[in-house]
């Protein structure tokens, strides 16, 4: 049986694991409607966490929205993602978008974050 969730292990879960990330952001990257900013984790695997206030996203509807389709993103290109503890901060806007461009936003920029991450490790390893 294909287990398709979200595990746990897979998820930035105590105020510490945040603190952690604002403490020393190693990569980010923005956009009008989104940051996500990113840190080398010591595991091997990447984790995902979220920061998505009322006041840039007022129905609960639509921040659970772009929760589940960073998540869906997030779980299905899982391989490609570098050890990095990642957070997603909504920025206003962010509501105003179609499930579509809401995709497409967000995919674009974790590969982005993904990019800069690679080039920084390539940097640091000279």
């Amino acid at each position: 049986m294909v287990v398709n969730g979200h595990p746990r292990a897979h998820r930035l879960l105590t105020a510490g694991d945040f603190r952690s990330v604002f403490d020393q952001v190693d990569v980010k990257a923005a956009c009008p409607e989104l940051l996500l900013l990113a840190r080398t984790n010591a595991d091997a695997q990447a984790r995902l966490g979220f920061i998505i206030s009322r006041k840039n996203c007022r129905s609960a509807v639509a921040r659970n929205r772009v929760k589940r389709i960073a998540r869906e993103i997030f779980r299905t290109h899982y391989a490609d993602w570098p050890q990095l503890d990642i957070i997603l901060m909504a920025r206003p806007g962010i509501d105003q978008l179609s499930k579509e461009d809401l995709h497409r936003l967000i995919a674009k920029q974790l590969q982005r974050l993904t990019r800069r991450w690679h080039k920084s490790q390539t940097a640091a390893a000279e």
